[in-house]
């Protein structure tokens, strides 16, 4: 599975590296609802949500159907401002209509990479929006009511809600890391201009790359720029599928990433019909792990799932095996043990060195042990 970007004829300088006060915002508040994703926030959130006024907090968890599960839409600028005011004020453009439709794009759903319509105009998608909301909890059905019926009175209360959240912890965290995401955009695009796009998004995660389909002859285009008669895609490894191009908004075509320094494990992609794709990307930092790639993980949990191999690898825990003495331990053949080990070699789980005339095998106890870690941050991400 795979999000998808077609860039093709999209020039350079409409890949758009930016940080985002409210993108920054956003992540901010799904980590305070949600600490279990952000282990490594824990002291943060838990410091935080004790400061809150019970007020702000009331309404915190009123609103929370915008950044909970899944991020919305509006909290995703693709041309922001250089203060929260500024990303406010571009929201403020935006019609009632789009608002509202904008402002409910939080869920996995096929419908999501469809046009629809908005639910203050369509009867079916209203009462999709509100069954939604209603399984989410009372508060959130009679937030969803207010967006519905009042929504030029919400967006108001939205707007304040959010000044109030810089006003009583957000502005001392820009202040703080929107230095670091300004720089980590700067490198960005300075490495976007002197190694091209391949590199650039090598370095922004290990979920992302640069793929050349073949044109119809069978040639490939290797130049990266989308010329020629192939295409040019962005791809993210996410357990999701999604696809979209760079023009999707002809009024605004191209990519806009959004570094983020509460973001990790999640790598955000906002790409809903006639908007501009909008990927929003944890700042790497020394503490975090390299992502393993999502075929890789289901390869080694599909590599456990045999008894054989999981009583194999109890023994090789304990320390390294030939394969003749794994065969009479547990009463099978020889060659049925080196299909098993094969399996596990392969999925990368089994380190095998010669001592002499023996091939010894052993298991990768760091490999097994980030096992759980890397499954965790794949469906997170």
């Amino acid at each position: 599975m795979a999000n998808v970007i077609d860039i093709t004829g999209l020039p350079p300088e409409r890949v758009v590296f930016t940080p985002s006060p409210l993108a920054e915002l956003g992540a901010a508040l799904h980590a305070l609802s949600e600490p279990g994703h952000h282990p490594g926030l824990h002291g943060w959130v838990t410091a935080t949500n004790a400061a809150l006024k019970t007020d702000l907090a009331d309404r915190l968890c009123e609103a929370d159907i915008l950044w909970r599960s899944s991020r919305s839409d509006i909290l995703l600028p693709a041309r922001p401002g250089a203060t929260l005011a500024e990303d406010l004020d571009e929201l403020d453009k935006i019609g009632d209509e789009r608002f509202v439709a904008a402002a409910f794009e939080i869920t996995c759903s096929p419908r999501y990479t469809r046009p629809t319509p908005s639910p203050l105009v369509d009867a079916g998608e209203r009462a999709r929006i509100r069954e939604m909301a209603a399984a989410r909890g009372p508060r959130q059905a009679a937030f969803t009511d207010r967006m519905l019926t009042d929504p030029d009175g919400l967006r108001v209360w939205l707007r304040r809600l959010f000044e109030d959240c810089e006003e009583a912890f957000f502005g001392d965290i820009w202040r703080r890391v929107g230095i670091q995401l300004a720089a980590d955009a700067r490198h960005k695009t300075e490495l976007l201009r002197r190694k091209g796009l391949a590199e650039t998004l090598s370095a922004t995660s290990r979920a992302l790359w640069l793929e050349d389909a073949p044109d119809r002859s069978g040639n490939g285009n290797s130049s990266g720029s989308g010329s020629g008669s192939g295409s040019t895609r962005i791809v993210l490894d996410k357990l999701a599928q999604g696809r979209t191009t760079a023009f999707a908004d002809p009024a605004d075509p191209g990519v806009t990433f959004l570094p983020t320094s509460f973001g990790w494990p999640h790598l955000v992609f906002a790409h809903a019909q006639g908007w501009r794709p909008v990927l929003q990307y944890p700042v790497a930092s020394p503490e975090l792990p390299a992502p393993a790639a999502l075929e890789l993980v289901q390869q080694r949990l599909e590599a456990l799932g045999h008894p054989m191999r999981m009583q194999l690898c109890r023994t090789l825990s304990r320390g390294p095996h030939s394969t003749g003495e794994l065969a009479e331990a547990f009463g099978i053949t020889s060659p049925e043990v080196s299909r098993h080990i094969a399996t596990l070699k392969k999925a990368g789980l089994i380190q095998t060195r010669r001592r002499g005339r023996y091939v010894l095998h052993q298991l990768d106890l760091q490999v097994v042990a980030r096992l759980g870690s890397d499954f965790l941050e794949g469906v997170l991400r």
